[in-house]
């Protein structure tokens, strides 16, 4: 008879008789009544009165009856603390008994008990666990540490489990290394600070020699331990790939994952040109391919993944476009992700083939489908440009089949490829106009409104059918209303004669009639423009767009090389880091791939570590460049925004955003000196609406004589850009400490709390010495002042400019991004003045390559004010001579990662210009040194 007896029973004495059988002198009606008392538990009934009866039947040799009663216990433990004491004598007893299966079944039990009281009981019978002759008790009791340190962690360091565990990575058994290893790595996920896997060559070679005789989960936990494990060079890394590669081939798909995140991570180590570069390459694409002959589940994570491998290396899968051709069967989710692959793969090779199965699927029943098929071949024209042509043929001939939503999708793509190859396609303007009555989804009647207002000279009737728009204006979406506006004001601008009665009637509904405040916002923008300066209207509405790029759906790149080290999991299937959807006290690390180290970045100069920091570390200072917001609390961030790099003249144009170029593309390249209204790079963060009342507002924050001289607060992050939060600041050096003066302001209408800031790495290991400290919640139009505490101690990567600082701020509401120039002397230390022996000596060693000559305008101090000027902001002034009328002053500062900068300015009495010559071992800071002795001086 099967167990479903146990569950049929539903007398009213129940307990009571089980309690009288549980007490019985027959083995056979014991094991009967244990059995039944779990079947009652299994289907939620409290049989929890039965416990010391339950108890008592620990002490058998019977193994089934024992793993019954362990199986109440792990149940009831926690509910009845004290009765489980009880239990622990036997415990005690079964970690010594001679079979091993007993043993290992008591620790396990033991570490499944989450009771305080219990767990130093525990302690010593675990001791002996680990130390078991059988290999079999020893994995368990590796597991159990794991437990137990998530129980009471402070026990497991005090009575040197962790050091244990350790020693068991050199085990002889390989089962026994994987559990250890997956039992440290799970400790250190919880302790992300503490060095618990501390992996050196010695011991990776056992874990790459208990590799090949794991079971596959143990595999897997070795793999993972492996891929956080970085090599000294590209030569390690090569012989850990080799010895990872078998992997690959394993029928686990989960081993397989996990054995490509390692080969993926350290690719980055290995130089392009070796002839194994090209193998490895090679050898990924097979097991690749075979996970998409699984199920439709598994092809979907397995798919998930090969989207971040071909983002990040297509070359590995270049070959393979046919296996991501959809099958009919496929589920729709399996199919839209294939076609995401497809098109990361199209090529000049490929492109006809590619052509060809797109527009078979183009004519599919599944809406959802269709629509991105005729999408991708509109991603392919603009990925393709020997393709363009062809993909605009196909996509007429889908418009010719006047299926609603595959015309609405394909003028959508034709606008893009409009915009990405001007003045070539404009002939099928006239075949699009005949579908304008079918369109009836926001963004193709937008698209299509974008056609005509760009187009306009180029259509006859381009006012009849703009006007045929507006008559049902306020019904129409947001994006369509914008577009139909801004369509109008182009048609004006272009046939001004004949289309007045239509901009006016459009101006007067968008600002007057609607309720849209971007609508409003922009009909007055435009309204003004056209009334006060028609001229200028015409440039900027007008104005040639830049061309747009091929892949705007690309991960941005930071955030893709976190994800190819977490492939296999789940971030690698959402896309997102797993500080994006991992709640809870468990502090997630942040993981990168590693530094090539082929790269240029090494010819970097050694000066820009930080002291102590041994040169042959250099890559880890220096990121690649595309780090770009490295770990800013490691938000899930969009695509890069394209865009040209503004004129300097467009200097206040505020917060920038921080997903573009950075404050460098604001400011047109890296060679920007600040216009002398704005010396103080920290002023770059002054948005358009402050005006001039912020320039002379002296109140906030010039920095009084004593001390280094302090810019006025900016405005940092406008309020608009932030829900309502606004942050002005400054930065400050009194006495040797660096603060950064925040003024917070709340012109929302929720309160704020929950305040805290964090800096993405940055030239000189700016970070906050303390948390955000407010006090009290921002109230709506509240704001508070706060000197935030700065170390230079933080993470160090050389940014673009040298003194770009990239912030996040995060409230109750969400987390927010600006970036700010800080002026470089708040960095200047007070022990900065050389004697003159050493500054003679040190000025004849630097090369004169990487002398800098500067010129200082309108300064019309002489050499004594500028002298007492400058030391206040610790430039010193090592000596002082006058050679045929001229006063040279010979100067020395040193920044606080120890770089030294030697000066001579050279004033003439009577002339308002001095010349500044700079000489450094490390010379891109010299411009900026140049900005700081500006900014000093005039101010």
């Amino acid at each position: 008879m099967t167990d479903s007896k146990y569950f049929t029973t539903t007398k009213k004495g129940e307990i009571f008789e089980l309690k009288a059988e549980l007490n019985s002198d027959k083995k056979e009606k014991k094991k009967e009544a244990v059995k039944k008392v779990i079947a009652s538990m299994t289907v939620g009934k409290d049989v929890s009165a039965l416990f010391p009866d339950v108890v008592n039947c620990m002490q058998t040799d019977n193994l089934e009856l024992k793993k019954l009663v362990y199986l109440y216990l792990m149940n009831y433990a926690k509910s009845q603390p004290d009765m489980a004491i009880m239990a622990v004598n036997t415990f005690v007893k079964d970690c010594e008994d001679p079979n091993p299966l007993i043993r290992a079944l008591a620790v396990r039990t033991m570490g499944c008990i989450r009771v305080d009281k219990i767990t130093e009981y525990l302690c010593e019978p675990l001791r002996k666990c680990l130390k078991d002759e059988d290999p079999y008790v020893r994995k368990t009791a590796a597991v159990c540490v794991a437990k137990l340190h998530d129980i009471n962690a402070q026990l497991v360091e005090d009575q040197g489990f962790l050091d244990t565990l350790k020693d068991l990575i050199s085990d002889s058994n390989p089962m026994v290394v994987a559990n250890a290893v997956a039992a440290l790595s799970e400790i250190a996920e919880s302790h992300p600070s503490s060095n618990l896997l501390d992996l050196n060559p010695q011991s990776i070679n056992k874990l790459l020699t208990a590799l090949n005789e794991c079971t596959e989960w143990g595999q897997i936990f070795i793999l993972d331990c492996l891929a956080n494990y970085m090599p000294k060079d590209d030569r390690e890394a090569q012989s850990i790939c080799e010895r990872v590669t078998p992997r690959l081939s394993h029928a686990n798909s989960a081993v397989v994952l996990s054995a490509v995140k390692v080969l993926m991570k350290f690719m980055e180590m290995l130089s392009k040109d070796l002839d194994y570069y090209g193998t490895l390459l090679k050898k990924l694409a097979p097991p690749l391919v075979t996970l998409l002959s699984a199920e439709p589940e598994l092809q979907y994570v397995a798919l998930r993944n090969i989207n971040l491998i071909v983002q990040k290396r297509p070359e590995i899968l270049k070959h393979e476009m046919k296996v991501f051709f959809v099958k009919y069967n496929d589920p729709i989710y399996v199919k839209l992700e294939k076609l995401d692959i497809m098109i990361r793969l199209a090529s000049q090779a490929n492109i006809a083939q590619v052509l060809a199965e797109l527009k078979e699927y183009a004519t599919e029943v599944d809406v959802d489908f269709v629509r991105k098929a005729v999408r991708a071949i509109g991603r392919c024209a603009i990925k393709v440009e020997q393709s363009a042509e062809r993909c605009v043929s196909t996509l007429l001939d889908l418009i010719q089949t006047k299926v609603n939503y595959v015309v609405q999708e394909a003028i959508v793509v034709i606008k893009d490829i409009f915009r990405k190859y001007p003045n070539k396609y404009e002939s099928v303007i006239a075949t699009l106009c005949e579908n304008l009555d079918s369109l009836d989804e926001p963004e193709a009647r937008a698209a299509m409104i974008w056609i005509v207002g760009e187009y306009a000279e180029r259509i006859d009737n381009a006012d009849e059918l703009l006007e045929s728009f507006l008559e049902g204006f306020h019904d129409e979406s947001t994006q369509v209303q914008l577009q139909l506006l801004t369509a109008i004001v182009k048609l004006f601008l272009k046939k001004p004669t004949e289309t007045q009665e239509l901009v006016q009637q459009v101006l007067s509904l968008a600002t007057q009639d609607s309720d849209n405040p971007d609508l409003r916002d922009r009909g007055y923008i435009y309204w003004r423009l056209l009334s006060t300066d028609p001229v200028a209207a015409k440039e900027v509405v007008l104005a040639e767009k830049p061309l747009i790029s091929e892949e705007t759906d690309l991960i941005e790149p930071t955030l893709l090389d976190e994800l190819i080290c977490y492939i296999g999991t789940l971030a690698s299937v959402y896309h997102k880091p797993p500080s994006a959807f991992v709640e809870g006290g468990r502090g997630v690390v942040h993981k990168s791939l590693p530094p090539r180290t082929a790269s240029s970045e090494s010819a970097e100069s050694p000066e820009t570590a930080p002291t102590g920091a041994p040169p042959g570390e250099q890559p880890d200072v220096i990121p690649a460049q595309g780090d770009l917001l490295g770990d800013l609390l490691n938000l899930d961030l969009g695509p890069p925004v394209s865009g040209p790099p503004l004129a300097t003249s467009s200097v206040q144009m505020g917060a920038v955003d921080l997903l573009g170029g950075g404050l460098d593309s604001l400011i047109g390249g890296t060679n920007f000196v600040a216009p002398p209204t704005a010396a103080v790079p920290a002023n770059l963060g002054a948005p358009i609406g402050s005006g001039l009342s912020d320039l002379f507002d002296l109140t906030s924050g010039v920095g009084t004589l004593s001390g280094s001289y302090v810019a006025p607060k900016a405005v940092w992050l406008p309020a608009m850009k932030a829900k309502g939060l606004e942050i002005s600041g400054t930065f400050t050096r009194q006495v040797g400490s660096i603060s950064m003066d925040l003024q917070l302001t709340n012109k929302a209408l929720q309160v704020m709390t929950d305040f805290a800031i964090q800096f993405n790495r940055n030239s000189f290991g700016l970070a906050p010495a303390a948390p955000l400290q407010v006090h009290a919640p921002l109230s709506p139009n509240q704001t508070v002042e706060i000197s935030l505490p700065l170390s230079t101690v933080g993470s160090v990567m050389k940014m673009e400019p040298l003194n770009n600082l990239q912030v996040a701020v995060k409230n109750n509401i969400d987390v927010f991004y600006f970036s700010t120039l800080y002026p470089l002397h708040i960095l200047f230390v007070e022990d900065g003045k050389m004697d003159r022996q050493m500054f003679l000596a040190t000025w004849k060693d630097i090369p004169n390559e990487n002398e800098a000559q500067f010129q200082i305008r309108d300064c019309p101090l002489n050499a004594e004010a500028a002298s007492s000027k400058l030391q206040s902001s610790n430039i010193f002034t090592v000596a002082k001579r006058n050679v045929e009328g001229q006063d040279m002053l010979y100067q020395s500062l040193k920044l606080t990662n120890g770089i030294w900068v030697l000066a001579e300015l050279r004033i003439q009495p009577g002339n308002p210009s001095c010349t500044l010559s700079l000489k450094c071992r490390a010379p891109e800071v010299s411009q900026h040194v140049y900005q700081a002795y500006e900014t000093i001086l005039k101010n």
